[in-house]
């Protein structure tokens, strides 16, 4: 009986590092984790997107990177999954590949579980319509947002083609971000091609508050604030139930 107790006890203990290194793995690898044991009893699911975007081609590895390969999935298996009740979102991102962010984008929204984001650091570019893409919406007081023009880089043939395709892929744009927000799309157009903050570029930089006063977020807050919200919609949504 001492030895099958104390095989038991080992077994746990390994079971419980191994646990421990999972989470680990997945804050290290892909910056995400479950939070499962915590003050509200809610299973919530910590999502975070920071640096460059990367599409279909790979930055160089001395850049920080989220790639959509890693999220897409994840996005789905939080969906399929029945114990996990709402999706924090945590935003510190240069913006990035369009295409993929939308995609990213896109999947947030049609989640069916509560989600909130919380810009920290800044939420540029193709990181707007991630930072609207959630049920509600917060930024810290120092947290920015620029909202600029479509750009891409390498050979652009200089083409009516080309800049129809520019102006349809912005189009996709405005109407997400006014889709998932307060904002109206003429005042997005004009922040886009605003020539007075920006030096030698088109383009809007909001600093907390000011994203609230544009209708792009729906509130400054810090991650206390963003915990709060989620959970009480997680709340709102098992009283409907």
């Amino acid at each position: 009986m001492g030895e099958e107790k104390e095989e038991k006890e080992e077994k746990e203990k390994k079971d419980e590092n191994n646990s421990a290194g999972d989470a680990n793995d997945g804050i290290k690898e892909y910056g995400q984790m479950d939070l499962k044991d915590n003050l509200s009893d809610h299973h919530i699911y910590l999502l975070s997107i920071i640096g460059e975007i990367e599409g279909h081609e790979c930055l160089p590895s001395n850049t920080k990177t989220t790639k959509y390969e890693h999220v897409l999935p994840r996005l789905a298996s939080i969906e399929d999954a029945k114990d996990v009740e709402g999706v924090l979102l945590l935003l510190n991102t240069v913006g990035g590949d369009v295409e993929s962010g939308l995609a990213i984008a896109e999947m947030i929204a049609s989640l069916s579980k509560p989600t909130v984001s919380l810009v920290l650091g800044g939420s540029h570019s193709i990181g707007v319509p991630l930072a609207v893409s959630t049920d509600y919406s917060m930024i810290v007081e120092s947290g920015t947002m620029v909202i600029h023009p479509v750009r891409m880089n390498g050979t652009i043939i200089g083409a009516q083609p080309t800049y129809d395709y520019f102006q349809q892929m912005q189009d996709r744009i405005i109407g997400f971000i006014t889709g998932h927000c307060r904002a109206r799309k003429e005042r997005i157009e004009e922040l886009m091609m605003s020539t007075q903050m920006m030096t030698k570029d088109l383009g809007t930089i909001l600093v907390g508050e000011q994203a609230v006063a544009e209708g792009l977020i729906d509130a400054v807050g810090g991650i206390s604030d963003a915990f709060r919200k989620l959970n009480a919609l997680i709340e709102e949504k098992q009283k409907h139930r």
